[in-house]
């Protein structure tokens, strides 16, 4: 298989040797060039052709974003992008993610030789994975999905909908969250994103969405249409308190290499809500989520995957179809009328816990 070819774009001197060097030690890696700003980044793109571009954010000339943009509209490829864990700059690497960058990389703000090192086997893995991706132009990034209007009478808070995510979920969060309408049953998320980033994530996805968005708080009631972003750092549950459901939130050690966990999230679904609950597995990298949605659909709750078609990466989908924790596997734009078809059949049975 030939090696994955990359491009890095930065201005650092150093970042660019260090991103260099370090991809260099995998052999399915071959750095071949690095650019100092977009505009000599555009021409390299044409002469050597990388599958890969690491792109940084703030550079002279022209910015990250407006790069990107470009890259997506005309010539759609794999792009990492690489921000440091700046509030600004946790807000740019969420647009960057809804404009269709594959992934992103935390840049250590001190200590760059050894925060480099401590990122290695996270890069290479996250350059490996967007080679895998499949990037779509700009204008289809975002599948087309129809607003769902209110009215179905979703007055009970019985019915929990449990979403998890990874590479590529960003976008496709947005696109399934904006269909839901602003009476849709109660939405937890857990989306692989550090800790910096899903209060930037849920104030970008709260301005475009008609249910309420919000990072999730430890304690706080579950309510119908409103979604409940995990936050970064934090495995999100949910729990019984009484008669209402709750988040509960914790730093228990990583599970399926994650905090928040995918499988977290859909295990405490299973047992706190049972049947009354519907779990979606969507795009990402790895195993997390399988398991508990498995979990989840042994509770009798209904299972939903996104197909490969439709994923950005068709990992963790995969592992949940193949385990037999999916009942059924849609393209991302039809995911939400399912959904919501099935909280309707939950209600038509009177289904209790």
């Amino acid at each position: 298989m030939p090696a994955i070819r990359v491009l890095i774009v930065d201005d650092s001197a150093f970042v660019r040797q260090v991103l260099t060097e370090m991809l260099s030690t995998d052999p399915a890696i071959m750095v071949v060039g690095a650019a100092p700003n977009p505009v000599i980044a555009r021409e390299m793109i044409k002469t050597l052709d990388p599958d890969v571009l690491t792109l940084d954010i703030e550079m002279p000339r022209m910015d990250g974003l407006s790069f990107l943009e470009k890259i997506m509209a005309l010539r759609p490829m794999p792009v990492v992008m690489v921000s440091s864990l700046t509030q600004k700059g946790a807000e740019t690497a969420v647009r960057a993610l809804a404009m269709g960058a594959v992934d992103f990389v935390a840049k250590p703000l001190v200590g760059l030789a050894d925060g480099f090192a401590a990122l290695r086997e996270e890069i290479i893995a996250k350059v490996k994975s967007a080679a895998a991706a499949r990037v779509r132009p700009l204008s289809g990034n975002i599948a087309q999905v129809e607003r769902i209007q209110p009215g179905a009478g979703y007055s009970s808070s019985e019915k929990i909908i449990a979403i998890g995510a990874s590479t590529g979920g960003v976008e496709a969060l947005q696109s399934l969250l904006t269909a839901f309408p602003s009476d849709s049953p109660a939405i937890l998320v857990t989306q692989h994103m550090p800790a910096m980033f899903t209060a930037s994530f849920a104030s970008r996805l709260d301005q475009c969405c008609t249910v309420t968005v919000s990072q999730a708080q430890d304690g706080e009631r579950v309510l119908p249409g409103h979604a409940y972003i995990a936050p970064g750092g934090l495995h999100l549950e949910l729990a019984r308190n009484g008669a209402n459901y709750v988040c509960r939130l914790h730093d228990q050690p990583l599970v399926s290499g994650h905090r928040p966990s995918v499988d977290v999230l859909f295990r405490s679904v299973a047992h706190a809500a049972g049947a009354n609950a519907v779990g979606i597995i969507l795009t990402g990298m790895g195993a997390d989520g399988a398991a508990g949605l498995l979990e989840m659909r042994r509770a009798n709750a209904s299972t939903i995957g996104q197909d490969e078609a439709s994923c950005v990466v068709y990992g963790m989908p995969k592992v949940a179809h193949d385990c037999g924790a999916t009942e059924i596997e849609l393209p991302l734009h039809k995911i939400p009328a399912e959904i919501l078809h099935h909280c309707r059949a939950l209600s038509g049975r009177g289904v209790r816990v």
